[in-house]
């Protein structure tokens, strides 16, 4: 049989189905499910037989060599899309494709979506921007050197939007900035503040590392009704917190905050010292995502099976103690009569909201003074709702724009 014969049959085969259940509320339910069930089937078809394509016959040492010339010269966005676009050919081209494209922390580049939650580079920081938008409080976080050059290199990496409640403010985090539901496969995490906004915790949708379990929560989501993946737990991993230091007396000064990082050890500044890089994400996002790209529905795929959280921070996965940043002490300028910081001229606007973060290291772990000293995550103004972000190991990119987004909160016992 031809392929487009298959295609009319699986067609006809939805239709029938359909059909057949247009009988009651119970017949709907059969009807969707069927329509669901198959356009994955249908989608589980093509991708098999893409796999089998001429495509996936290559020899492998061509496909490889094609590949690696490929990553090598498509240095950064957009032209790096086609990278992307390799992966995305068949799961030959995608495993080939993995192996060749290496994490942040080796190449100083972001490619695939789990690039952002693995850190940064070492030696230099990673320049982004973020654009606030007030009048739907959502934040968008780009990769580039500046606003102007958005249409040259510009990246979307990812969106935020802002959420008042009754006692506290949410900021849900997601890869496209027109989805920000808890349901979705775009969604990577949240931050959420106290009603003070004094204290902030930062939970990411999956553990910092693949060994990570999250205690007292249902491990399963459901994709119509279909339990996908008993190694998925449902909630959010409590990663880091972030401490915005009562200012009672009002007194004028810059605000002090300070970040415990509960997955990210001490020994990750030292010499040597590694913090977790997850290899891939742990829900089906990576797994489905060749079946999804096909099967548009309109039904919502993926729902939660549990919405509980998870209060308990992910410990470090050694001995050592938690890494915790600090403000950097900016300096009083008599002539400005301003506070100030060597932001190296990636900050051209006063703001009580720029900040500069270093290690806060106790004497006993011996890390040199230069390590102490380098600034791991940097944010201020350039203008009217732009602000740059620079990050370095061993923060990602999520973890330093949740961090910076706790800066765009309301503090009136900060200010």
């Amino acid at each position: 049989m031809s392929f487009k014969g298959l295609v009319r049959e699986l067609r006809e085969m939805r239709d029938g189905i359909g059909s057949m259940s247009r009988r009651g509320s119970e017949g709907k339910l059969v009807q969707s499910r069927a329509r669901s069930q198959n356009a994955l089937d249908s989608a589980r078809f093509l991708s098999g037989f893409v796999q089998q394509s001429r495509w996936a016959n290559l020899p492998p040492e061509l496909l490889l060599d094609v590949i690696r010339r490929v990553e090598e010269s498509e240095t950064s966005w957009p032209a790096r899309k086609h990278v992307v676009a390799c992966a995305s050919v068949c799961r030959t081209w995608r495993q080939i494709t993995k192996e060749i494209v290496k994490t942040p922390e080796e190449s100083g580049r972001l490619t695939f979506p789990i690039s952002l939650k693995q850190p940064g580079l070492r030696d230099s920081p990673t320049q982004c921007f973020i654009r606030r938008e007030r009048a739907t409080s959502t934040y968008r976080l780009y990769l580039g050197l500046s606003p102007a050059l958005l249409g040259e290199n510009g990246k979307l990496l990812f969106a935020a939007r802002k959420i008042r409640r009754a006692t506290s403010t949410d900021f849900v985090i997601s890869l496209v900035s027109d989805d920000f539901s808890r349901a979705s496969n775009m969604y990577v995490g949240k931050l959420r503040s106290n009603f003070l906004g004094t204290k902030f915790t930062i939970y990411d949708s999956q553990p910092p590392n693949d060994s990570a379990v999250l205690p007292n929560s249902r491990s399963s989501r459901r994709i119509h009704s279909k339990q996908v993946s008993p190694r998925v737990p449902a909630g959010n991993y409590n990663i880091a917190t972030i401490s915005y230091e009562l200012n009672v007396l009002r007194t004028r000064g810059p605000r002090r905050m300070q970040c415990t990082m509960h997955s990210i050890p001490v020994s990750a500044i030292q010499e040597g010292g590694s913090a977790p890089t997850p290899s891939g994400f742990s829900n089906f996002l990576e797994e489905q995502f060749s079946v999804l790209s096909v099967a548009k529905s309109k039904d919502p795929i993926v729902d939660f099976s549990s919405t509980s959280l998870s209060e308990r921070p992910i410990s470090v996965q050694s001995t050592g103690e938690q890494l915790v940043l600090k403000n950097k002490a900016p300096r009083w300028h008599e002539q400005l009569q301003c506070w100030c910081l060597n932001f190296r001229g990636r900050v051209t606007v006063a703001s009580v909201k720029n900040f500069q973060l270093v290690a806060a290291v106790d004497p006993s772990h011996q890390v040199p003074l230069v390590e102490q000293e380098k600034v791991i995550l940097q944010f201020g103004k350039i203008g009217k709702d732009i602000f740059t972000m620079d990050y370095r190991y061993p923060l990602s990119a999520f973890q330093a724009f949740a961090i910076c987004l706790s800066s765009f909160d309301t503090k009136p016992v900060c200010e």
